[in-house]
This record gives C-alpha cells, sequence and structure tokens, in this order.
C-alpha cells in the first residue's frame, strides 16, 4: 500500500492534478486494499484515472478490457503523452507488432495493457507467464442484457476472476441502472464489490427537447452561435446522417457523416479529423463517440428519439467532458416513436427495452424539471430543481398535487410494489378488470378513491412522480412501480407536492435559443488554442491531449509566466510542463505584451484619427469627400463628425442634412410620440431616408429645442 504521499505526487506528475474528484481517492484506496470494484461515473468523470493511477504503483501489470479499437488507441496515446508506459494488443496490428509488444510485458516495460474481450483467448499463455496486479473492465454495460449495449463478446469476462482469484477487479461504466449494475457484478463473478455510485449531476450541461419540426433549419440557427466549436448529431438512420452532413457542408459548415456503412478507412478518417479540430462537426449513427475521448465537444444535438435513457445520458455526457458550459438539444416526434418501437420489438430484450423507450417518450414530454428525470433514474433523488432545462428556464403554471401524490402512493404501498403503472390506476379508478378481481385489491382501502380523475390524467400525474424521485420503475421486474426514500416525506412528513397543470401539457413550449457568445480569433484563449493545434500536428496526437480546454481556459485567466505558475494550472503535469511549457508560457507573455502596445496604439491613433476628419471638415470637404481622401467608409467618418460634435467642436450638422429632411423628422417626431430609437423613425420613411440622416437631424432638433 504506498503512501497518500506517493499517490498524490504520481496524481500531479502523470496527470497534472493537485487533487482528486470526489470517490476517486476513496476508489483508488479500495484498489489498493485489493477488493473487487463497481464504479458508476458519468462521462467526464474521471473514470480512468480509478485504474490508471493504482497501475503505476502496483508491482506487475494491470489489464484493460476495453470493447473499442478506437478507444484502446485513444486512451494509450494520452497516457504516453503523460509519460506512462502502455500499450494494447487488437486486430489492428500485425503479428510482428504484438510480438514486439509482448516482448516488452515480459520484460516489464509496461504498465498498462489494454484488449480487447475478443483478443484474451490469444493471450492465455503469455497471461501465465506475468504478474497481473490490477483487471479493469471498462464499459462494463456491455456484459448485461439490462444494459443499453449488450456485447455477446463480454459474457466470456467472469472466467478473470475463477483465473485469477487473488487478483482485484474494477469494472467502470458511464451509465447503468439497478438492475444492470447487478446484473454486472454477478455476471464478474464479484458479487461482494465494494460499490461506488458517482454522483450523475453534470451540472454544466444545459438541456432542452424541441418538437421535431424543421429540424435542420432548427439546427442552422442553432450552430449560428457557434462558429468554432465542435459538436455531435446523432441520428437514428445513415440516410439521415449523410443527408443532415450535406445540408450544412451547403451552409459552410466543416460537417462529415459517419456510420457502420461507410468503409473503414472513410470512418477512420472523420474520427481522426473530429479528434484533432479539422472536422467541426460529425453527423453519426450512435456508433460514433464511444471511443473518443475528445473534451471540448461543447454541444450534442440528437436529431432523433434515442431508444433509451442510458444512451441517451451517455451521448450527452460526451459534451463538455472538460467541465464548461455546454449544449445539448434533443428532437423528438411520434414518427421517432414508432420507428423505435419496431427496433425494440425485434431485440431480445423486447418487454424491457419497450419499457424503457416509454420512459424516454415520458422524458421528452416531460413538463418537470430534465435534469431531475435523469438523476432519479440511476437513482440520484435531488430535491431543487436545476435551473439550466428548458422546462425550469420556462416553466409550466403548477397545482397543489400533495393529495393526488398521497393517494398514487399509498396505492403501491398497499398492492406492497408488486404492480406496474396501469394496475396502479386501476385500483386508484375503482377498475373490475380480472388482475384487480383475481388479486382482490377490490378490498383495499384505496380501491376506487380517485375515480374523478381520469385514466390518461392519472398516467400523467404518475409519471410526473417517477420524474420527480417519487416513485421509480423496477424493469428488471416486470415493471414494477416501486417506492423510493422521497415518498416517506410525502406519505409521513408533510411535503407538499407540486404537479404540472395538465392543461398545459398538449401545448407546445417554444424556447429561445440561449445566445452563446461567438468565441473571437484575437483571444488569448484563441491564440493557446492554435499553439495547442500546431504542437500537435507536429507531434501527430489529438488537441486535447496536449492539454484540455478547460486547461487553457484557467491559463487565459491566471496568465502563468513562470515555470512556477505554469505548474500550478490543472492539468500540467512533469512531463508536460518539459514538453510544452515554453511554448505556452512566451505565448501568454507575448500576447500580454501585445495586448499592452495595441491599446496605447489604438488609443493614440483614435484620438489622431478624430482630429484628420476634423482638419478636413473645416476645410470645407464633406463627409463623401472625407471619407474617399481618408480612404474610410462614409458611416466611419460621421462616427467621427458625431463624436467631435458631442465633444463639443465647432461642426455645424446642418451642411450634412437638408432643411426638408429635418422638417420631415420634426414632422414624424410629433406623429411618432417621440420614439426612443431610429427604427421607428426608418420604418415610418419606409426606408427612403438612411439611420445617419434621422440621427443628424434628431441631433439638430434636440439643440434647437435646447437654445
Amino acid at each position: 500500500m504506498p503512501t497518500q504521499e506517493q499517490i498524490l505526487h504520481t496524481l500531479k506528475e502523470y496527470f497534472g492534478y493537485d487533487s482528486f474528484r470526489p470517490l476517486q481517492e476513496d476508489i483508488v484506496d479500495s484498489v489498493f486494499n485489493r477488493n473487487d470494484n463497481m464504479v458508476i461515473m458519468p462521462t467526464g468523470g474521471g473514470k480512468s484515472i480509478c485504474y490508471q493511477l493504482p497501475a503505476l504503483l502496483l508491482p506487475g501489470i494491470t489489464l484493460v478490457i476495453s470493447p473499442l479499437i478506437a478507444l484502446m488507441k485513444d486512451q494509450v496515446d494520452g497516457l504516453r503523452a503523460n509519460g506512462v508506459q502502455a500499450a494494447f494488443v487488437n486486430s489492428s496490428q500485425n503479428e510482428k507488432e504484438q510480438q514486439e509488444i509482448y516482448q516488452q510485458i515480459l520484460d516489464k516495460d509496461i504498465k498498462l495493457l489494454y484488449v480487447a474481450p475478443e483478443s484474451l483467448s490469444f493471450l492465455d499463455v503469455m497471461l501465465s507467464q506475468i504478474e497481473i496486479s490490477l483487471i479493469a473492465i471498462d464499459e462494463a454495460h456491455c456484459i448485461s442484457a439490462w444494459g443499453h449495449d449488450f456485447r455477446p463478446a463480454y459474457t466470456q469476462l467472469g472466467y478473470l476472476k475463477n483465473r485469477f482469484p487473488d487478483t482485484p477487479i474494477i469494472a467502470l461504466t458511464a451509465t447503468a441502472d439497478k438492475a444492470t449494475r447487478r446484473d454486472i457484478c454477478e455476471q464478474l463473478n464479484i458479487p461482494n464489490a465494494k460499490q461506488f455510485l458517482a454522483s450523475f449531476d453534470r451540472k454544466n450541461l444545459s438541456l432542452e427537447v424541441r418538437p421535431g419540426n424543421k429540424r435542420i433549419e432548427q439546427i442552422i440557427n442553432f450552430l449560428k452561435d457557434k462558429p468554432n466549436d465542435a459538436g455531435i448529431i446523432y441520428c437514428l438512420s445513415r440516410k439521415t446522417t449523410e443527408m443532415l452532413a450535406e445540408k450544412l457542408q451547403v451552409q459552410g459548415f466543416i460537417a462529415e457523416a459517419y456510420h457502420a456503412g461507410i468503409n473503414h478507412e472513410k470512418r477512420a478518417e472523420v474520427q481522426e479529423g473530429f479528434i484533432n479540430d479539422n472536422v467541426q462537426i460529425v453527423c453519426a449513427t450512435i456508433a460514433f463517440g464511444m471511443g473518443i475521448d475528445k473534451s471540448n465537444v461543447r454541444w450534442v444535438i440528437h436529431y432523433n428519439l434515442p431508444k433509451n435513457i442510458e444512451g441517451y445520458y451517455q451521448e450527452i455526457g460526451r459534451a463538455g467532458r472538460d467541465g464548461l458550459p455546454s449544449s445539448t438539444l434533443l428532437f423528438h416526434s411520434y414518427a421517432d416513436v414508432v420507428q423505435l418501437q419496431k427496433f425494440a420489438t425485434t431485440s431480445g430484450n423486447q418487454e424491457v427495452q419497450m419499457a424503457k423507450l416509454d420512459r424516454m417518450k415520458q422524458y421528452a414530454d416531460s413538463l418537470s424539471c430534465r435534469r431531475k428525470i435523469l438523476l432519479s433514474y440511476f437513482g440520484e433523488l435531488i430535491e431543487e430543481d436545476c435551473g439550466n432545462c428548458d422546462v425550469c428556464k420556462n416553466p409550466p403554471s403548477f397545482i397543489d398535487g400533495t393529495i393526488i401524490a398521497q393517494k398514487a402512493l399509498s396505492t403501491v404501498v398497499r398492492i406492497k410494489e408488486e404492480e406496474p403503472i396501469g394496475t396502479v390506476i386501476d385500483v386508484l379508478r375503482g377498475a373490475q378488470n380480472a388482475v384487480v378481481l383475481d388479486k382482490g385489491y377490490q378490498n383495499l382501502k384505496t380501491y376506487g378513491i380517485a375515480n374523478d380523475i381520469s385514466w390518461k390524467d392519472w398516467q400523467q400525474y404518475i409519471i410526473q412522480l417517477i420524474n420527480q424521485g417519487y416513485l421509480e420503475i423496477a424493469f428488471h421486474l416486470n415493471n414494477k412501480l416501486k417506492l423510493t426514500s422521497l415518498s416517506k416525506k410525502v406519505l409521513f412528513e408533510g411535503e407538499k407536492v407540486s404537479l404540472a397543470n395538465l392543461a398545459e401539457f398538449d401545448k407546445l413550449k417554444e424556447t429561445a435559443a440561449e445566445q452563446v457568445k461567438k468565441v473571437t480569433a484575437n483571444t488569448l484563449f484563441d491564440k493557446l488554442r492554435a499553439l495547442r493545434l500546431e504542437l500537435a500536428k507536429e507531434a501527430g496526437i489529438p488537441a486535447y491531449q496536449i492539454f484540455n480546454d478547460a486547461s487553457l481556459k484557467e491559463m487565459e485567466k491566471s496568465r502563468p509566466m513562470s515555470d512556477d505558475e505554469f505548474m500550478q494550472i490543472s492539468g500540467v503535469g512533469k512531463l508536460k510542463m518539459q514538453n510544452y511549457g515554453y511554448q505556452f508560457i512566451k505565448a501568454i507573455i507575448d500576447f500580454s505584451a501585445e495586448k499592452t502596445n495595441k491599446k496605447k496604439k489604438s488609443n493614440k491613433n483614435k484620438g489622431n484619427s478624430y482630429k484628420e476628419t476634423l482638419n478636413l471638415y473645416k476645410q470645407g470637404l464633406s463627409i463623401e469627400e472625407i471619407g474617399q481622401e481618408r480612404k474610410l467608409a462614409q458611416s466611419t467618418i460621421f462616427s467621427h463628425i458625431m463624436k467631435l460634435y458631442n465633444d463639443g467642436e465647432d461642426i455645424d450638422l446642418k451642411q450634412f442634412v437638408s432643411k426638408e429632411d429635418i422638417n420631415s423628422v420634426k414632422k414624424a417626431k410629433e406623429t411618432l410620440n417621440n420614439p426612443d430609437t431610429l427604427k421607428p423613425y426608418f420604418e415610418h420613411f419606409e426606408q427612403a431616408m438612411d439611420y445617419n440622416t434621422i440621427k443628424l437631424a434628431l441631433a439638430i432638433l434636440n439643440q434647437e429645442k435646447i437654445t
């Protein structure tokens, strides 16, 4: 067991961080205590460090099972950039390359070995010749049929615990509900694994859902405010990805399609382009993104409704992994639901998949805080609304739903949490169907206590209670409704419940797209980003593997100008300081000096520029003539004249506007009741009089009024 000092020193030296994120330290300690571990940590939460750091301090090798070739390559490249000895073995390599890696492993020159589950059998002989200190199973949800991304190749991994009984196993995934978590541990033969469930709350992601009409037009408007930001658009069909990429290319965006029907070379080219910031937008099926550790994805759009909340949450989690504000947008339509229902009927777990699709649809239709819904789905209950989703920003009207909630929760208690939504509603409304009568539910105290509320409205109210975390659906138990820790507060502690007014349920909620400030090309952040891209191309690695956007933002804010100051930046480790510190510090110093000089020069030039315009005016030149003489636009000369006039210079504005125009503006001023802006005048004259003339006339009229 290494000391705390050794652990923190390793964290800073190789990963550039001074401290752990929540749960990371507990997980690392548990690994060193040789426990098996089940880690649920959302995308961008720092799962990898939980096994990569112990790997550096454990005596033998750490075996990492990873599902995608791209994910292995990306993680190994990132580790090597940090000075960590890592390698991968998969089908993309020839026999000679693999033999070289085997020799490095036998020579103890490798600390982390990434392999695909399909490759394990080929490594069997070698694995018996080396010391395996830790086994990490990434994307562990792939082992469970309850999960959203089941992969048969993962089901063989249960033998690892039998083969290496004394080696701790750490299973990691970003998304898994209760049923999936339980199934993962059982299949991996680690039933006593310590469970670590990190918060799923990604506060930096804004959540928005819109009806799926005029999607392309809405997407183009959404992107206009994000000219330099990278993002992913997920689509249901291959055809849609190609159509959408073409439409965006016509609009001037650097967009590419990505799906399984495109040949391997082209897919690799698109992925590399996106990783290296040469492709701004990827229009993809769900096959894209799982293997990419790109930290500066600023937005994710779902062109179609996803098939379940796990997949949706994992996909939006690819935005804002550096912790900076990022946007997510989901479109949905009835046609999407029909298509997804067809897919679900052909799946191996039809009933569960249909129930999860219903839950996804309920999320899209919801009038409750969207973050509350996502968090409660994964078993994390919060009481306050998030304030960063479209429902919170444009909330519906609410009714006091406490009695409605108490009736529903009491019924769930009395039927012993053994029935799905439909049966609960039947009991509340006093139905006399076979299920109710055969099980004796007509004898319950709550039978028929709410038959004044329609079946459809009851369905919506219960969905809201699920969305707010007062109930949950047990998908692995035939979709039975279960109480949560919040239920007791309503039943026994007098907690009030607000429910959305159902009169608003069918009303389309039109939300104004949040205006995101455009990135200009003259900020220090952009200079550092350009330097990062240049260095990345030289090194042949993705730009974010040098420093992520969050590190660049911190550099922009604190402006380190010495080695010691630069080492204080989060994400700067020993090797990165040695490799890149000089270039970034120089760029920061140069930028600061350039800004200072520009400011001095600008102030001086402004003063000189106004004087030149004043001198030419005094020579009797018109605005047009001054513009020609100075090679400046007339609008610029006009702004000079107005500035000089307002500063008290002897300027006769009447020589720039006719008497007739002044009188016309005077009449318009009276007719329009003296408006505060110029636009009403411009519209009054039906665009026949320009803004500058109107502005001059008003200045003259105001001066005459004063005198």
